[in-house]
């Protein structure tokens, strides 16, 4: 059936009632004829589409290796299938160690109960500390030598040095030197020892030897709160210097 082409004809909005040239006017999604500013295009959210399963098998897979663990003690009872007759397969268990490989004919019947008793770990001892090492002491070279008509010590080569000594340390005073002979090297907290009217020093003061021969030395591990010392010749006056501790 032929239909005209309807140029000068109008027609009725389906929404909002108006006259429309019909030629203008766009039908909907769901078949309403409507005037050009009436026309809305399908919510997409009405609009179904197909989803397809996401794929969950892997290609190719490397599964975790499941590790073997140590549960300790395991015992199983022992009952019997509904005839009285001990099950084939507590029979295998009974005769083989738990964990081993092993195959037993199809049966039916309760296994039992199940016991695992778990034991416990004992703590690794903690390894016990390593003492820590004694330091090497300080040694100082000593040597006599006469300057303007009076012997002195003189400490790796300085005459009567001034030292500066730290607590809690250890300084060796090698008299290992044939000059040394007759000048035993001692402390006091007074300036030339005994010869000035002091004492000797012996707060961790220890001695060896002979002076002037191998070996010979004074040593001291310098204790907390130690006051400033003085080396000096217990047999001649004048030869020694003084030692400020830190």
């Amino acid at each position: 059936m032929a239909y005209t082409s309807g140029k000068h004809a109008y027609g009725i909005c389906d929404i909002s009632g108006f006259r429309y040239k019909l030629n203008d006017m766009k039908k909907t999604w769901n078949g309403l004829l409507v005037g050009p500013d009436m026309y809305d295009p399908k919510q997409p959210q009405l609009i179904r589409t197909r989803k397809s399963a996401d794929p969950e098998a892997l290609y190719n897979p490397r599964p975790d290796v499941k590790s073997t663990i140590n549960l300790g003690q395991v015992r199983i009872s022992n009952p019997k299938n509904s005839d009285g007759v001990s099950s084939p397969i507590m029979n295998a268990l009974n005769s083989n160690t738990i964990g081993s490989m092993y195959s037993v004919p199809e049966s039916t019947g309760a296994v039992g109960e199940i016991t695992i008793s778990g034991v416990a770990a004992s703590p690794s001892p903690s390894p016990s500390p390593s003492p820590s090492p004694t330091p090497s002491p300080t040694t100082y070279t000593v040597t006599v030598a006469n300057y303007l008509g009076s012997n002195y010590f003189y400490i790796d080569g300085s005459r009567a040095a001034a030292l500066t000594v730290t607590e809690g340390q250890t300084y060796k005073f090698d008299q290992s030197d044939s000059s040394n002979s007759s000048h035993p090297l001692r402390l006091s907290t007074t300036s030339n020892g005994t010869h000035g009217g002091g004492s000797e020093y012996t707060t961790g003061v220890t001695t060896n030897g002979t002076p002037g021969s191998s070996g010979a030395y004074t040593q001291i591990e310098v204790a907390s709160g130690a006051p400033t010392l003085y080396y000096y010749c217990t047999n001649h006056s004048g030869m020694g210097g003084v030692i400020y501790t830190t």
